[in-house]
């Protein structure tokens, strides 16, 4: 029999009650939001406190500057990423049911639809407050990865976003009921814990390189190094980690079993590729400018 690791026995909701026939749940998913923010908000906290860190010895912001800009991150990821999957991912059954839009409980966001709308929640923000853009996204660049951990690690106990069938011993079983309830079918067979080869590249790689940067390397020095290095590390992480993760149903058809969502040049990529390949760009012409420009002193 092929070897593989049978799926952990945890439960997606860590505990539940019942207040007056109504039923509170808390989720695992819900506490890799509410941890990875405050994990986010404490090492940008740290930073601005910490004037080696910043040309001139002066933050762009203030640690109470940093907790307002927090409540614009928090709307910015909840919008972007349940719009962005509307619109990446479903646009045709939203537009047929628009009321489902709303239940942010049945699951559905977007990493990308996140970060669009965490881009437009710290733009906003800056222009009101007068803070300097780059270093801004700098310093929320470098804070990001740990929320990223978290809810891979969260996707792999909702037993979702598993990858590819695989042979290979570390293959993780995972539950065909919760699958089904997904509208896909998992298939008595091993698959890939792609939730957790991201964790691994989104997480805690890329976001020990930020911090490297950042606390080592004097990175808040160069505006806009930290975030071209964020963009190039999380589209680079996804892109090859699509190879392997299991593609999106409404991609999949009898004549594209691989959910290939875009053909460029006889190639075949899926949406997150396609997603992720703007990212990759931008992120590299951000880190070259960074790196043509001297060092700021003040």
């Amino acid at each position: 029999m092929q070897a593989a690791i049978p799926f952990p026995p945890i439960a997606p909701e860590i505990f539940s009650i019942s207040v007056f026939g109504i039923e509170f749940a808390l989720r695992w998913y819900a506490l890799a939001y509410i941890v990875g923010i405050i994990i986010g908000w404490r090492l940008a906290a740290m930073a601005v406190k910490t004037p080696r860190l910043w040309p001139g010895g002066r933050a762009p912001m203030t640690p109470t500057q940093v907790e307002d800009l927090l409540t614009y991150i928090i709307l910015g990821v909840i919008l972007g990423g349940r719009l962005g999957f509307v619109l990446f991912y479903r646009p045709f059954y939203y537009l047929q049911n628009p009321v489902e839009i709303l239940m942010l409980w049945e699951g559905g966001m977007s990493f990308h639809g996140g970060f669009l709308g965490v881009g437009v929640a710290i733009w906003l923000y800056c222009r009101a407050q007068k803070v300097p853009l780059a270093p801004a996204c700098d310093l929320i660049a470098m804070a990001t990865p740990p929320g990223l951990l978290l809810g891979r690690l969260a996707n792999f106990i909702n037993a979702e976003l598993w990858g590819r069938p695989t042979d290979l011993p570390w293959g993780v079983i995972f539950p065909g009921q919760l699958a089904q309830a997904c509208g896909q079918v998992a298939g008595a067979c091993a698959r890939h814990p792609s939730q957790l080869y991201e964790a691994a590249l989104e997480g805690l790689i890329l976001g020990a390189v930020l911090l490297w940067l950042a606390w080592r390397r004097r990175a808040f020095f160069r505006p806009w190094l930290a975030t071209g290095v964020f963009f190039v590390g999380y589209g680079a992480a996804r892109f090859l980690v699509e190879f392997v993760r299991q593609p999106d149903i409404q991609f999949v058809s009898d004549g594209n079993p691989l959910g290939l969502a875009l053909h460029v040049g006889g190639y075949g990529l899926t949406q997150g590729q396609v997603l992720s390949l703007p990212m990759i760009l931008v992120g590299a012409l951000l880190v070259r400018a960074a790196l043509r420009r001297p060092a700021q002193t003040a």
